[in-house]
């Protein structure tokens, strides 16, 4: 039985070669890079607690495990809880684990979250990866300590491998063809993604303008539109792109952008983070143009094994990918009778899922009202 050690702090670049050797052979999760991490460290940000395990072996101690998480507190009346994603803008809860130790890391995990005074003993893990095989870890560990997990919610999502990648026919890809030909007709075509850090960020800063002038930033949910948001989106990236985690893809018309693919990387793993486009192409669906030759050139590239859409409500990805992964949205009290914290917490999440149901029920409406011929 190797022995873990769980260690708990704050976001730290320090351990980036730990990290870069860890996930070299376990399953990828880019959000919890601590570069990513450090980046969202900032004073008016949620606390961010990471949690370590290390194992020592012939060549010294060694990065097995880590796992990040933010406080939340949705009402000064509820307990405190644990919240993953452990930053706003990540869409991907699962801890990285060395598949070595899986089960004994991951225990060790839930051990020091019940063992240490200062953390909450419960935690809801809104974008896990079902098919993760630290996902079975935690449900083998949880059970073990006689405790289980409640679903909230489960959701497909859009996932492409070398196996299950673009789809080869369909309407989808016929009209993609043409779109291509038609957009050839206007001038030179073509698609650049340099990795290089000062052109991911001039590209960043494209991508910015070009989503602002969209129909987000009508609506106020661009990155620019707020401006915590856009600094720690800057951080962001430029903190990936010096280790070469992050670019943005652009295509162009006659050496033009007219959309732009944020990608991120983390061991095979690639991850389509943002998109955006200029509308004034919109006929051309220059997005999903962009993503269509993105994922060839990622699968043509050495080690990048995957392409994850970070969509867990769906996309146009699923027009083009093969793959579907499941996203769910689990509650966990660590200790094996739940707590008052606990069903408080599943309330909460309840009650606020069927506002949000009824909301998006009445916007419909309203749309339909505008929408009908008076």
């Amino acid at each position: 039985m190797p022995s873990i050690r769980v260690t708990l702090g704050a976001p730290d670049s320090d351990i980036a070669a730990q990290w870069d050797d860890l996930v070299a052979r376990a399953p990828a999760n880019v959000f919890m890079n601590p570069a990513a991490l450090e980046a969202a460290r900032a004073p008016n940000l949620p606390h961010i607690h990471v949690l370590l395990a290390w194992m020592d072996d012939a060549d010294g101690r060694r990065l097995v495990g880590i796992w990040a998480f933010r406080e939340r507190r949705p009402a000064r009346v509820l307990p405190r809880t644990l919240f993953i994603p452990p930053y706003d803008y990540a869409f991907v809860s699962s801890p990285v684990i060395d598949p070595a130790v899986m089960d004994e890391v991951m225990r060790a995990l839930l051990d020091a979250i019940e063992r240490e005074p200062a953390l909450p003993k419960v935690f809801r893990a809104k974008y896990l990866d079902g098919d993760c095989p630290t996902y079975a870890a935690l449900l083998a560990a949880l059970a073990a300590r006689g405790s289980r997990a409640l679903t909230l919610s489960e959701r497909p999502r859009p996932y492409a491998s070398r196996a299950f990648g673009l789809k080869s026919s369909g309407s989808t890809r016929k009209k993609l063809r043409q779109d291509w030909n038609r957009l050839s007709s206007l001038g030179a075509v073509d698609v650049v993604n340099d990795r290089e850090l000062a052109a991911v960020c001039a590209a960043f800063e494209v991508f910015l303008a070009m989503e602002a002038g969209s129909w987000k930033g009508a609506r106020g949910t661009a990155l620019l539109s707020v401006e915590a948001d856009a600094t720690f989106a800057r951080r962001l990236i430029g903190s990936l792109a010096a280790k070469n985690n992050a670019s943005v893809a652009l295509l162009r018309l006659d050496g033009r952008p007219i959309a732009a693919q944020v990608l991120l990387y983390s061991g095979n793993t690639a991850y389509t983070w943002k998109t955006a486009f200029d509308s004034r192409f919109g006929k051309y669906s220059p997005g999903m143009l962009l993503v269509e030759k993105v994922t060839q050139l990622l699968f043509a590239m050495n080690g990048i094994e995957a392409v994850e859409s970070c969509s867990p409500d769906g996309s146009f990805m699923s027009q083009l990918w093969l793959g579907i992964r499941p996203t769910l949205d689990i509650l966990v009290d660590v200790r094996a009778r739940r707590s008052v914290a606990f069903r408080l917490a599943a309330f909460e999440a309840r009650a606020y899922d069927a506002l949000r149901r009824a909301r998006n029920r009445l916007r419909a409406y309203v749309q339909d009202r505008r929408a009908a011929p008076r």
